[in-house]
């Protein structure tokens, strides 16, 4: 075995293979990939996953990776076969519900790019497999290009590509026991088989990869889950039949069961039972292992339920026999996605895990290209590593988290749905008891309870006539989010932005650092806030946030809360070698109110002797708020007039009483969420994630203004100029013809049949009086005026291009 190595791939599964195959494709040479099971069969996931590919998913990225890992497989091929059979997929639905959402996956599918998907009635369904029956279902969703992987033979085609071209040699049968860091920095991996001297390693080991974690102090947070795979006996109906499938794949969500063709007989899988999760350090080895590693017995008494759904849509597969019956480990996390890329606790440990088949190909696509430049050619922050805060990393708040998400697999998940779990109350802000003594409603982002509304503000609607909605979009909403916009229009509220990341950026060079980090030109004058993006090398927006300069070598970084592990580890990795800037996480130390509306310039002064009636937009002070020492940013995410205040947390809960109380004679309430995502919609303010991210350039989303190309050089200025140039695209406002309809984000714009783009944020804009839209569309349709149709559960709605006015 080679005893150095550019890099060392742990995991000769589908995703190690086809990372080392893209690298070959890049060029690289001096890889390293090694498992501790036999190649390629190797006994995780990958050697018993029964291979159906639906690539339609909520998430943009998902669905890309699902695409691009089709178009892969469908190339590929060993002397036992194809990789891929096409034979296309489809979705039954039981339920009036999952009818609905079978719609909302057309329009999914529409604005991800996949054609051909449609609706099917119940005769058409049992055209494509005549086994089912018809009279069971409503109606079905079809896409043509799904179909059946062989994961094992696809693992081997990948992989010998990378070996014919001299970029990887291949070592089973050997198992990591340990890896050695220096300094923070990966410096080789050990083996039963020796020592291989490298600086990146990446773990692609499944099922083991927490293991693999604990060896350098990285949380990986997934879980092994047992799922239940049986094939029958040949069935009647398809005597003689010895080709591997033809019938198209099925999912039955409703049931929770999916079905595949195995020649003459058929195979079915269920997640219709509790989750039965594994420690990862008692899966056995390959010479223990009765079969493999990745499976366990057999639990009859939790298969019971899944067979009888099976022969209501099956009727069929009554007769038949079951010889073949497996529990199958998974892998589950806690928020269902992958978890991609470098750690931030220790460089060149990098991570591809818990990665399907499904998304094998595509997922090793992006990691050789986060590998070779840097720059994958999707948004990744979905399936970021960084994006789980310290307090969702214990054992027991992954092991919960990750069996709600096998509950939830083939659930229906509103937008807005609130995690089903234990583990509530992880990061409370000060206010945290008088927003209960409001009648906060709380959500969840990043472990922080977040006020959605206020029931004590449900007096409001006396004021207010707020529409009321009907259907998907009055899920987890309230009128009262209407009334609190339009009282944070008109008057002044308190905003709860505690969860906001805070970032202290100090040092001799801090200015220079953060100028090459950002597109804007960063204002080096005490007390002036800088709005700004940071780019990847390819111009793409990475980060998104606010700069002020608080003295000569010391900066306070504002970004989001649910980013903040993203951001922070992406200013990190480019921290100046000798230690002349430091960075700081002061989150948790400072709490943070928003204070906004036409009457915040009353309610502060009421309670400051610092004369604030003058201050500019984008500027700072250090005041004191009574006996409060505090920071007053004059920034505002609502678009109205008002103030970020920055005090130590321990004075939360004194400052939120001296405000509230300086606020009574001028009507003062208490806002939520709801209203803050409206508020920003009507003003025009982006969310990094959804209406921005690294697919996307300020100059397209319309941040142009907080792009200074002149300044110097930054990272991404070259490219983004190249973007500039060819720009072909634009972000939209658009406002529904229709008062009545409001939508709720990723459904699909057309101009006819021509599909021009997706919906990126959409709400409910209450002081416009009808539902206000993002979007980005070809030029040819960004002119104000331009009228084009959103496609919401099936029909279409006019929507009018806006001149944006603030």
């Amino acid at each position: 075995m080679k005893n150095k190595a550019k890099l060392v791939i742990i995991g000769a599964g589908i995703v190690g293979c086809s990372t080392a195959y893209h690298l070959a494709k890049l060029g690289w040479q001096d890889i390293v990939v090694i498992d501790r099971g036999p190649l390629f069969a190797t006994g995780g996931s990958t050697s018993h996953a029964p291979g159906l590919v639906f690539q339609i998913n909520y998430s943009k990225t998902m669905t890309l990776l699902a695409k691009y890992t089709v178009e892969l497989y469908s190339q590929l091929q060993t002397a036992e076969g194809s990789a891929f059979y096409s034979v296309g997929g489809i979705e039954v639905a039981y339920t009036e519900a999952r009818w609905q959402e079978l719609k909302r996956k057309v329009g999914w599918a529409k604005s991800w790019g996949i054609e051909y998907a449609k609706l099917l009635t119940p005769e058409q369904a049992k055209e494509k497999v005549p086994l089912l029956d018809e009279t069971e279902i409503l109606g079905a969703f079809y896409v043509p290009t799904d179909g059946i992987a062989k994961a094992v033979i696809a693992a081997e085609a990948l992989a010998n590509f990378a070996i014919d071209s001299d970029a990887a040699k291949f070592y089973g049968d050997t198992q990591v026991l340990d890896i050695e860091v220096e300094q923070g920095q990966v410096k080789s991996v050990v083996t039963d088989k020796g020592n291989i001297t490298t600086d990146k390693v990446l773990v692609c080991a499944g099922i083991w990869g927490p293991l693999i974690g604990e060896m350098v102090g990285e949380v990986i947070p997934l879980v092994p889950a047992q799922h239940q795979y049986v094939k029958t006996t040949p069935l009647p109906e398809l005597a003689g039949e010895t080709r591997e499938v033809v019938h198209p794949i099925i999912r039955n969500q409703d049931k929770s069961t999916y079905f595949r063709q195995h020649a003459d007989c058929y195979g079915v899988g269920s997640y219709d039972h509790e989750p039965l999760l594994v420690d990862p350090k008692d899966i056995l080895s390959h010479k223990e292992a009765p079969i493999m590693p990745s499976l366990m017995q057999f639990t009859e008494e939790h298969f019971q339920a899944a067979w009888q759904s099976t022969i209501e849509l099956l009727p069929s597969l009554a007769e038949t026999e079951l010889p073949y019956k497996i529990n199958g480990m998974m892998s589950f996390t806690p928020d269902g996605f992958p978890v991609i890329g470098e750690s931030s606790k220790v460089k060149g440990f990098w991570v591809a895990e818990a990665v399907w088949v499904t998304h094998g190909g595509g997922v090793g696509k992006v990691v050789a290209e986060l590998l070779t430049t840097g720059i994958p050619s999707l948004d990744l922050h979905e399936c970021d590593i960084n994006r789980f805060p310290q307090v969702t990393q214990s054992r027991e708040y992954i092991w919960e988290s990750a069996a709600q998400q096998y509950r939830d697999v083939y659930d229906i998940i509103h937008p807005q749905a609130q995690p089903k779990t234990q583990y509530r109350q992880l990061r409370l802000s000060p206010f945290y008891p008088r927003l209960q003594e409001l009648g906060a409603v709380f959500f969840t982002s990043a472990g922080w309870e977040r006020p959605q509304w206020f029931e004590s503000n449900a007096k409001l609607l006396e004021k207010y006539s707020i529409p009321q909605r009907e259907g998907w979009s009055a899920q987890n909403w309230s009128p009262i989010q209407g009334a609190e916009h339009l009282a944070t229009r008109e008057g002044v509220a308190l905003y709860d932005l505690t969860p906001f990341t805070k970032l202290k950026v100090t040092g001799e060079k801090a200015l220079e650092y953060l100028q090459y980090l950002c597109a804007n030109k960063i204002n080096s004058t005490v007390g002036k806030v800088t709005y700004t993006s940071m780019l990847d090398a390819n111009g793409g927006i990475m980060c998104d946030l606010t700069i002020t300069c608080l003295g000569k070598e010391q900066f306070w970084v504002i970004t989001g809360g649910a980013v903040g592990g993203h951001d922070l580890a992406w200013m990190k990795l480019h921290l100046p070698q000798d230690h002349s800037v430091n960075i700081a996480d002061v989150s948790s130390s400072y709490c943070c109110l928003g204070l906004w509306g036409p009457l915040a310039p009353k309610v502060l002064s009421a309670v400051t002797d610092a004369d604030v009636s003058q201050e500019g937009f984008f500027t700072a002070r250090q005041i004191y708020l009574g006996s409060i020492p505090a920071l007053a940013v004059r920034v505002s995410y609502v678009g109205e007039l008002g103030w970020e205040i920055y005090v130590p947390t321990e004075s939360g809960l004194k400052l939120w009483d001296l405000l509230w109380s300086a606020g009574q004679s001028y009507g003062i309430i208490a806002a939520g969420g709801g209203a803050f995502e409206s508020l920003r919609l009507e003003k025009g303010y982006l969310l990094w994630g959804a209406d921005i991210h690294t697919e996307c350039d300020p100059y397209e989303a319309g941040l142009g203004f907080a792009v200074k190309p002149n300044k110097g050089e930054f990272i991404g200025r070259d490219a983004l100029l190249q973007r500039k140039e060819y720009q072909s695209r634009k972000l939209c406002y658009l406002t529904l013809d229709d008062p009545k309809v409001v939508v709720m984000g990723k459904e699909p714009v057309l101009s006819g049949e021509k599909i021009l783009g997706y919906v990126t944020s959409a709400d409910y804009g209450y002081s416009l009086g009808r539902c206000f839209i993002y979007a980005y569309l070809p030029l040819s349709y960004a002119a104000p005026g331009t009228t084009v149709e959103i496609e919401y559960f099936g029909d279409r709605y006019l929507a009018t291009v806006k001149e944006l006015e603030n």
